[in-house]
């Protein structure tokens, strides 16, 4: 279905702390997810970066909490400057025994350009592959 948010789920061999951290805390989302200049866990905090497609355009993503339950839940709206659309990314905690299950809930992607091939469906399912399934698993687990 086209209008169904792309969700990935995986276990970190991490405890729930570890893992809420990684997911809320600037100077360790630099090291797994993107550089951010400023990031803070509060429902209302406005955050930017600028990240790119695998054709190197850049594009400057205009985020927004909207909402935090600490060592559970974050949730913020994902737009871009310049485009119609506005999405919302959802990281959900459980705890696993010593592990941690991450839920991730990417939804509103059919609100973007759908004319525009950096807004394509594939490429946020490669991008959250990536980044949910390698990068935050190496940092979480070293």
């Amino acid at each position: 279905m086209k209008n169904e948010p792309f969700v990935i789920e995986r276990i970190y061999n991490a405890p729930i702390e570890k893992v809420w951290q990684a997911i809320s805390d600037k100077s360790q989302m630099k090291l797994w997810y993107f550089d951010l200049k400023e990031f803070k866990p509060e429902i209302g905090f406005e955050f930017q970066f600028k990240a790119g497609d695998n054709n190197e355009k850049q594009f400057l993503h205009l985020c927004k909490i909207t909402e935090v339950i600490a060592g559970k839940k974050l949730s913020y709206s994902w737009r871009y400057d310049g485009y119609p659309g506005n999405s919302i990314v959802t990281f959900e905690l459980f705890k696993d025994g010593n592990k941690t299950k991450l839920k991730l809930t990417h939804e509103g992607l059919e609100t973007f350009p759908q004319d525009n091939p950096s807004f394509a469906k594939n490429n946020f399912v490669m991008g959250w592959t990536q980044i949910i399934g390698t990068s935050l698993m190496k940092f979480v687990e070293k």
